[in-house]
């Protein structure tokens, strides 16, 4: 039996992070990842901001990345492009596929002094209710604290019940590649006004992000609470959007065959005896935007930096903490998607988003994470009013849902 301090499940931004923090701060750390070095993970590649302050706060350099100044956004005819604004946030954000993000992160964590083993499942070991560490083809890891960061899906968190709550909002996506000569575009641009082949209007977006390498991300997502939402087929989807943006990025086929997957954006539970859960296993993603990067690189520096100042009372601390910075935000989030999920509303809403610059910056904070219900200014005046509004409508939201 090995004994380490923290043992890790999972690889991506939330596992790599909190490992590159532990070791730094001097703990025994293991990450054990299902891939290889280099795997390529689903994704949008997009980094926010607010992602590139977590990864200046781990010192990892990303000048392999192509930097992003802003969003364009498009809603039918009308076209806003705007920089982000900078403040508590670096003023720019980047496209990073994930196979070179993910490497880096973990290259750094080998780099303080963790463990890393590839090609492997750990799985969570249970004694009297307590995770003691984690059990890996037979043998025993012991650990004073296991970090799940396996991402949405997997055994380890369904055994501790690490799953989505059944009746919130989840999302959809699909991504693949497409060579541009508008590769170095420096802002990522998100189509808002999408319908599926019936014509019903879908809540979500479709988006073009440049990776500054010869090829872009294109991709479309979309929100459970959207009618029709059982029938809907990504595959269509994402070949309706490419022929939509194919003139004006003068593109190629796709590179690859498209991709999908799901997106939690709710946890039934995020911490317990011995463990707590990070990133996308925590289900910490924004359901206005699907992006969740920001919120697992600061997690897993979150969950580090408590282990480090208590190790017995870290995961109440970090269950307590991530509720102060996220579930508000996150809880607005889910009720909205409610509310956009009648075409009827959606259509005016969108109008009302990008119709005015005042209305479009507030939106650009929100597509970039860049918000919440501390912020100062309009922006969180804004969220404020529509997390008590929305809190107040709630019931009235659910009872009349879109038939998914």
């Amino acid at each position: 039996m090995r004994k380490v301090d923290i043992a890790v499940i999972g690889g991506g931004p939330g596992g790599a992070a909190a490992a590159v923090r532990g070791a730094r701060a001097g703990l025994d750390v293991v990450v054990f990842e299902k891939g290889v070095h280099g795997r390529d993970k689903v994704c949008g590649d997009g980094l926010t901001p607010r992602a590139i302050a977590a990864l200046d706060e781990l010192d990892i350099s990303y000048a392999d990345a192509h930097h992003i100044d802003g969003l364009r956004m498009i809603a039918g005819k009308v076209t806003r492009e705007l920089d982000w604004p900078g403040g508590l946030f670096p003023a720019h954000g980047a496209v990073w596929p994930r196979r070179r993000l993910d490497a880096a992160l973990i290259d750094a964590a080998a780099k303080a002094g963790a463990e890393i083993v590839y090609g492997v499942e750990a799985l969570p070991r249970l004694v009297d209710g307590r995770v003691t560490g984690v059990d890996v083809g037979g043998e025993t890891w012991q650990a004073d604290l296991v970090v799940l960061a396996a991402g949405a899906t997997g055994q380890a968190g369904r055994m501790l019940g690490a799953v989505r709550v059944e009746d919130e909002t989840f999302g959809l996506a699909i991504r693949t590649y497409v060579e541009s000569p508008r590769h170095a575009d420096r802002h990522i641009e998100a189509c808002l006004t999408l319908s599926d082949e019936r014509g019903t209007a879908v809540p979500g977006y479709g988006w073009m992000f440049p990776a500054g390498d010869g090829t872009v991300n294109l991709g479309v997502g979309a929100l459970s609470t959207m009618k029709g939402f059982k029938r809907l087929n990504l595959n269509r989807m994402v070949e309706s959007y490419a022929s939509l943006v194919r003139e004006s990025w003068e593109t190629s086929e796709f590179l690859q065959r498209p991709r999908a997957w799901r997106l939690p954006m709710s946890a039934q539970k995020r911490h317990g005896p011995g463990w707590v859960a990070v990133g996308d296993a925590a289900g910490l993603i924004n359901p206005m935007n699907g992006e969740g990067i920001d919120y697992a690189l600061e997690t897993g520096i979150l969950a580090a930096d408590l282990f480090v100042d208590d190790p017995v009372d870290c995961a109440g601390r970090y269950d307590h903490e991530v509720a102060n910075r996220f579930d508000g935000f996150l809880r607005t989030g889910r009720r909205f998607s409610l509310l956009i999920g009648h075409p009827w509303i959606l259509r005016g809403g969108l109008r009302i988003a990008v119709g005015t610059d005042p209305i479009a910056k507030i939106t650009l904070q929100v597509m970039g994470n860049l918000v919440d219900v501390d912020t100062p200014g309009a922006s969180g005046r804004v969220l404020r009013l529509a997390d008590r509004s929305l809190g107040l409508a709630e019931p009235l939201l659910r009872r009349t849902r879109a038939k998914p």
